[in-house]
Protein backbone atom coordinates (compact mmCIF):
# COMPACT_ATOMS: atom_id res chain seq x y z
CA UNK A 1 0.00 0.00 0.00
CA UNK A 2 1.57 3.33 -0.78
CA UNK A 3 2.16 5.56 1.87
CA UNK A 4 -0.60 8.25 1.87
CA UNK A 5 -2.77 5.17 1.17
CA UNK A 6 -1.56 3.33 4.35
CA UNK A 7 -1.71 6.27 6.47
CA UNK A 8 -5.26 6.60 5.38
CA UNK A 9 -6.13 2.97 5.90
CA UNK A 10 -4.17 3.36 9.62
CA UNK A 11 -6.10 6.62 10.14
CA UNK A 12 -9.47 5.03 9.60
CA UNK A 13 -8.64 1.93 11.07
CA UNK A 14 -7.72 4.12 14.03
CA UNK A 15 -11.30 5.96 14.33
CA UNK A 16 -13.04 2.37 14.13
CA UNK A 17 -10.56 1.06 17.29
CA UNK A 18 -11.97 3.97 19.22
CA UNK A 19 -15.17 3.44 18.45
CA UNK A 20 -14.70 -0.18 19.03
CA UNK A 21 -13.08 1.00 22.31
CA UNK A 22 -15.69 2.92 23.82
CA UNK A 23 -18.40 0.45 23.13
CA UNK A 24 -15.83 -2.23 25.39
CA UNK A 25 -15.49 0.27 28.16
CA UNK A 26 -19.43 0.40 28.18
CA UNK A 27 -19.93 -2.75 28.14
CA UNK A 28 -16.66 -4.56 30.34
CA UNK A 29 -15.77 -1.00 32.13
CA UNK A 30 -12.21 -1.32 30.57
CA UNK A 31 -10.43 -1.60 27.45
CA UNK A 32 -6.77 -0.70 28.02
CA UNK A 33 -6.14 -4.60 29.15
CA UNK A 34 -7.00 -5.60 25.77
CA UNK A 35 -4.56 -3.32 23.66
CA UNK A 36 -1.15 -4.12 22.78
CA UNK A 37 1.41 -1.98 23.71
CA UNK A 38 4.66 -1.07 22.46
CA UNK A 39 7.44 -3.44 23.71
CA UNK A 40 10.90 -1.80 24.86
CA UNK A 41 12.28 -5.47 25.53
CA UNK A 42 12.13 -7.04 22.27
CA UNK A 43 13.01 -3.56 20.32
CA UNK A 44 16.39 -3.36 22.84
CA UNK A 45 16.94 -6.74 21.83
CA UNK A 46 16.35 -6.76 18.03
CA UNK A 47 18.65 -3.72 18.26
CA UNK A 48 21.32 -5.28 19.81
CA UNK A 49 24.92 -6.24 17.93
CA UNK A 50 25.33 -10.13 17.14
CA UNK A 51 28.03 -11.72 19.55
CA UNK A 52 31.54 -11.45 17.23
CA UNK A 53 32.82 -14.65 15.94
CA UNK A 54 28.80 -15.75 15.24
CA UNK A 55 28.38 -17.95 12.09
CA UNK A 56 25.68 -16.80 9.97
CA UNK A 57 24.08 -16.95 6.76
CA UNK A 58 21.73 -14.52 5.09
CA UNK A 59 18.57 -15.04 3.08
CA UNK A 60 16.26 -12.61 1.55
CA UNK A 61 12.66 -12.83 0.81
CA UNK A 62 9.60 -10.82 -0.76
CA UNK A 63 6.04 -11.05 0.32
CA UNK A 64 4.32 -7.79 0.14
CA UNK A 65 4.50 -4.88 3.10
CA UNK A 66 7.88 -5.35 4.76
CA UNK A 67 6.32 -4.76 8.08
CA UNK A 68 4.22 -7.84 8.02
CA UNK A 69 6.87 -9.74 6.30
CA UNK A 70 9.08 -8.65 9.41
CA UNK A 71 7.07 -9.56 12.45
CA UNK A 72 6.87 -13.02 11.10
CA UNK A 73 10.20 -13.88 10.47
CA UNK A 74 11.36 -12.44 13.81
CA UNK A 75 9.00 -15.35 14.98
CA UNK A 76 11.29 -18.26 13.94
CA UNK A 77 14.12 -19.64 15.78
CA UNK A 78 17.70 -18.93 14.83
CA UNK A 79 16.64 -15.98 13.09
CA UNK A 80 19.22 -13.59 14.81
CA UNK A 81 17.97 -10.63 12.86
CA UNK A 82 15.70 -9.10 10.14
CA UNK A 83 16.37 -6.04 8.48
CA UNK A 84 13.55 -4.31 6.08
CA UNK A 85 14.38 -2.99 2.69
CA UNK A 86 14.22 -2.44 -1.21
CA UNK A 87 15.79 -4.63 -3.29
CA UNK A 88 15.02 -5.68 -7.10
CA UNK A 89 15.80 -2.11 -8.65
CA UNK A 90 17.61 -0.16 -11.10
CA UNK A 91 17.72 2.97 -8.97
CA UNK A 92 20.26 4.12 -6.85
CA UNK A 93 19.58 4.86 -3.18
CA UNK A 94 15.77 4.21 -2.74
CA UNK A 95 13.55 5.64 -0.16
CA UNK A 96 10.40 4.70 0.25
CA UNK A 97 8.41 7.27 -1.18
CA UNK A 98 10.31 6.93 -4.67
CA UNK A 99 9.97 3.05 -4.50
CA UNK A 100 5.74 3.65 -3.78
CA UNK A 101 5.88 5.71 -7.16
CA UNK A 102 6.64 1.63 -8.52
CA UNK A 103 8.80 3.20 -10.92
CA UNK A 104 12.04 2.44 -8.99
CA UNK A 105 11.67 -1.20 -10.18
CA UNK A 106 12.40 -2.39 -6.41
CA UNK A 107 10.15 -4.27 -4.16
CA UNK A 108 9.79 -4.27 -0.71
CA UNK A 109 11.88 -6.79 0.60
CA UNK A 110 13.28 -8.67 4.28
CA UNK A 111 16.81 -9.48 4.57
CA UNK A 112 16.86 -12.35 7.01
CA UNK A 113 20.24 -12.83 9.18
CA UNK A 114 20.10 -16.28 10.45
CA UNK A 115 21.82 -18.85 12.51
CA UNK A 116 22.49 -22.25 10.10
CA UNK A 117 23.33 -23.69 13.10
CA UNK A 118 19.41 -23.47 14.78
CA UNK A 119 17.49 -22.68 11.34
CA UNK A 120 18.05 -24.29 8.15
CA UNK A 121 17.81 -22.20 5.30
CA UNK A 122 15.33 -25.31 3.86
CA UNK A 123 13.44 -24.01 6.88
CA UNK A 124 12.95 -20.48 6.54
CA UNK A 125 11.64 -21.46 2.55
CA UNK A 126 8.91 -23.31 4.26
CA UNK A 127 8.21 -20.38 6.12
CA UNK A 128 8.72 -18.26 3.55
CA UNK A 129 5.47 -20.34 1.61
CA UNK A 130 3.29 -20.08 4.73
CA UNK A 131 3.48 -16.28 4.79
CA UNK A 132 2.76 -15.07 1.08
CA UNK A 133 0.72 -15.49 -1.41
CA UNK A 134 2.64 -17.34 -4.53
CA UNK A 135 -0.10 -16.93 -6.78
CA UNK A 136 -0.50 -13.39 -6.91
CA UNK A 137 2.23 -11.90 -9.03
CA UNK A 138 0.73 -7.59 -8.63
CA UNK A 139 1.35 -6.91 -5.03
CA UNK A 140 0.06 -9.22 -2.08
CA UNK A 141 -3.35 -8.98 -0.33
CA UNK A 142 -4.38 -5.21 -0.07
CA UNK A 143 -1.07 -3.74 -1.47
CA UNK A 144 -1.07 -3.57 -4.83
CA UNK A 145 1.70 -3.05 -7.39
CA UNK A 146 4.79 -4.10 -9.02
CA UNK A 147 6.56 -2.67 -5.58
CA UNK A 148 4.94 -5.18 -3.81
CA UNK A 149 5.67 -8.37 -5.67
CA UNK A 150 6.72 -11.44 -4.03
CA UNK A 151 10.36 -12.62 -4.61
CA UNK A 152 13.18 -15.36 -3.02
CA UNK A 153 16.18 -13.39 -3.78
CA UNK A 154 18.82 -15.89 -3.49
CA UNK A 155 22.69 -15.73 -2.34
CA UNK A 156 24.18 -18.81 -3.16
CA UNK A 157 24.24 -21.91 -6.46
CA UNK A 158 23.11 -23.70 -3.06
CA UNK A 159 20.43 -21.36 -1.77
CA UNK A 160 18.94 -21.17 -5.83
CA UNK A 161 19.38 -24.74 -6.08
CA UNK A 162 16.98 -25.24 -2.73
CA UNK A 163 14.75 -22.37 -3.69
CA UNK A 164 13.80 -23.74 -7.09
CA UNK A 165 13.02 -27.28 -5.36
CA UNK A 166 11.30 -25.88 -2.83
CA UNK A 167 9.23 -23.99 -5.50
CA UNK A 168 8.82 -27.30 -7.72
CA UNK A 169 7.44 -29.73 -4.77
CA UNK A 170 4.68 -26.88 -3.78
CA UNK A 171 3.84 -26.80 -7.54
CA UNK A 172 3.48 -30.30 -7.91
CA UNK A 173 1.95 -31.01 -4.43
CA UNK A 174 -1.76 -29.90 -5.56
CA UNK A 175 -2.37 -27.51 -2.99
CA UNK A 176 -2.66 -24.36 -4.61
CA UNK A 177 -5.30 -24.12 -7.74
CA UNK A 178 -3.43 -21.56 -9.36
CA UNK A 179 0.06 -21.59 -10.75
CA UNK A 180 2.83 -20.51 -8.11
CA UNK A 181 4.37 -16.91 -9.48
CA UNK A 182 7.19 -16.41 -7.38
CA UNK A 183 10.74 -15.57 -8.95
CA UNK A 184 13.89 -16.78 -7.73
CA UNK A 185 16.67 -14.30 -8.64
CA UNK A 186 19.72 -13.58 -7.71
CA UNK A 187 20.26 -10.92 -5.18
CA UNK A 188 21.09 -7.55 -5.69
CA UNK A 189 21.83 -4.54 -4.05
CA UNK A 190 19.39 -4.18 -0.81
CA UNK A 191 19.36 -1.17 1.09
CA UNK A 192 17.75 -0.63 4.04
CA UNK A 193 14.59 0.79 4.63
CA UNK A 194 14.15 4.11 6.51
CA UNK A 195 14.31 3.86 10.39
CA UNK A 196 10.65 4.19 11.29
CA UNK A 197 10.01 0.73 9.32
CA UNK A 198 12.41 -0.76 11.36
CA UNK A 199 10.22 -3.26 13.85
CA UNK A 200 7.60 -1.29 13.16
CA UNK A 201 4.73 -3.86 14.85
CA UNK A 202 6.69 -3.57 17.92
CA UNK A 203 6.83 0.70 17.91
CA UNK A 204 3.34 0.43 16.53
CA UNK A 205 1.37 -2.77 17.68
CA UNK A 206 -2.01 -1.12 17.71
CA UNK A 207 -2.10 0.61 14.25
CA UNK A 208 -0.09 -2.44 13.03
CA UNK A 209 -2.81 -5.01 14.22
CA UNK A 210 -5.55 -2.62 12.83
CA UNK A 211 -3.42 -2.72 9.35
CA UNK A 212 -2.86 -6.49 8.91
CA UNK A 213 -6.33 -7.18 9.64
CA UNK A 214 -7.85 -5.03 7.39
CA UNK A 215 -5.42 -5.99 4.77
CA UNK A 216 -6.62 -9.34 4.84
CA UNK A 217 -3.39 -10.84 5.06
CA UNK A 218 -3.95 -13.43 7.23
CA UNK A 219 -7.40 -14.51 6.54
CA UNK A 220 -6.20 -14.81 2.71
CA UNK A 221 -3.19 -16.89 3.77
CA UNK A 222 -5.78 -18.95 6.17
CA UNK A 223 -7.58 -19.45 3.23
CA UNK A 224 -4.78 -20.54 1.06
CA UNK A 225 -2.80 -23.15 3.42
CA UNK A 226 -5.95 -24.73 5.17
CA UNK A 227 -5.70 -27.64 2.95
CA UNK A 228 -1.78 -28.37 3.22
CA UNK A 229 -2.48 -27.97 7.36
CA UNK A 230 -0.71 -25.48 7.65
Amino acid sequence: MRITHRLRFVAVAACLAAAAALAYVSISGSAVAQRPMPQPEELARQSAPLPEGLKTEVATFAAGCFWCVEADFDKVPGVLKTIPGYTGGHFKNPTYELVATGLTGHTEALQVIYDPKKVTYQKLLTWYWRNVDPTDANGQFCDRGNEYRPAIFVHSPEQRKLAETSKAELEKSGILDKPVIVKVVDASTFTPAEQEHHDYYLKHPWRYLFYRHGCGRDQRLKQLWNKAGW
